[in-house]
């Protein structure tokens, strides 16, 4: 008798032990911060759909298309992406307006991609304050790099200094002789880039003859191409934002300046950039890419592209499959959403970052072949890989190998 209640005791208390290690397992498997529930990721966005870099408002549509497409086939562990994306007119006053109604109001997990060096560099202290990811800011500053400072904001495209170092080096060896002369945007984006490009001419950084600045703010930037012309420089960098690089590109060919011309990736779309400023104005034009061209047919049967062309018909069929922004949203948009399958039922903003910070050699389908995705907790450059390019035809040739910009002290 004793033995068989010692029995039920011991049945009765492995029950409870079982029922507590189930409960407590079941209670770890899921875990939540504000924007986040069994149903529903929330995740935020800030583009410039209005203003001087309206371009770039095709990286939002691209996004929230690609979100609707993952939606459409499950979401992600059943919960369906809300994309919230609010226009900034590339201000950063509007941009801290925004960030706070995202994360005050809406109420999001993060901030996505929210683009510009001025509107990101206005919200990232906010952002850092209030321990929200603000994840893949869609600017190349080298800021966005500081894990020890700023654990709350990623970048992910390549930094405009690990660019320009490339270019300088190019440079340095097709052209030691040459008198260089340099447009950039006056502010971070654009000091960004000259800070790199001077650390990598080092003790040649005496070719730069000119530099001239321009705000965003001006409706033209024809009298400046036409002050650089008049210096006798015979290479001009171009470091600016897609309309301000246009505007370069026609303006030079109708002063009959013929400098060798480096466009900055930002600004290097054949369907945003290049077709608006003419296809016969653009020959020659060199820049760096790492991601892989709509506009060339060399990836008509590449498996990645032709998810990426199908993912257009589908979901963005008004998209122009020329655009280097579509491509680019694309590519971010998936980054995003391996991140949030990595962190499966803990939805917390801690292990998003923590995710973002654990990526190995991702490789979404719009980047070029060698180009891969790596990320720690002390490194939250995603992206450190270009290839040199120049305009030829129609499309951009690439040409030499997959060079690492990687910066090193």
């Amino acid at each position: 008798m004793r033995s068989r209640q010692q029995l039920r005791i011991a049945a009765f208390s492995t029950a409870v032990i079982a029922f507590a290690a189930f409960s407590g397992s079941a209670l770890a498997q899921k875990k939540y911060d504000t924007g986040a529930t069994d149903t529903e990721i929330k995740i935020g966005n800030i583009m410039p759909y209005s203003g001087p870099a309206s371009a770039y408002g095709v990286i939002g549509k691209t996004e929230e298309a690609y979100f609707k497409k993952i939606n459409a086939e499950g979401g992600i562990k059943g919960r369906k992406i809300n994309f919230l994306t609010y226009d900034d007119g590339y201000s950063p006053p509007k941009a801290v307006e925004q960030a706070r109604k995202l994360v005050e109001s809406d109420e999001v997990l993060l901030i996505f991609n929210s683009l510009g060096t001025p509107s990101n560099s206005a919200i990232q202290k906010y952002m850092n304050t209030k321990k929200v990811p603000q994840l893949f800011v869609a600017t190349g500053a080298t800021k966005w790099n500081d894990p020890k400072d700023f654990p709350w904001t990623m970048g992910w495209q390549p930094s405009y200094q690990s660019e320009a170092r490339i270019y300088a080096k190019y440079l340095m060896k097709e052209k030691p002789a040459g008198k260089i002369a340099i447009l950039y945007q006056n502010d971070d984006f654009g000091k960004d880039y000259l800070k790199g490009l001077k650390d990598g001419l080092g003790a040649k950084a005496s070719m730069i003859i000119a530099e001239e600045s321009y705000e965003t703010t001006e409706p033209t930037i024809d009298n400046h191409i036409v002050k650089l012309k008049a210096t006798g420089a015979d290479v001009f960098i171009n470091i600016s934002t897609p309309k301000f690089a246009a505007q370069a590109i026609k303006k030079i060919a109708e002063i009959e300046w013929k400098p060798m011309h480096i466009v900055s990736n930002v600004s290097a779309s054949v369907g945003g950039v290049i077709k608006p400023a003419g296809f016969e104005n653009a020959q020659g034009i060199l820049s760096a890419a790492y991601a892989k061209d709509g506009a060339d047919s060399q990836w008509d049967k590449d498996p990645g592209m032709m998810k990426f062309f199908a993912f257009l018909e589908k979901y963005y069929p008004e998209a122009n499959k020329l655009d280097g922004s579509v491509v680019f949203g694309y590519g971010v948009a998936q980054t995003m959403v391996k991140v949030l399958e990595m962190c499966g039922d803990d939805l917390t903003r801690a292990n998003v970052m923590k995710q973002a910070a654990n990526l190995k050699d991702f490789e979404p389908d719009t980047l070029l072949p060698g180009v891969k995705i790596n990320t720690s907790a002390t490194d939250f450059a995603p992206i450190e890989q270009l290839q040199m390019m120049r305009f030829k035809g129609e499309k951009w040739d690439l040409f030499g190998d997959i060079i690492s910009g990687e910066i090193t002290n």
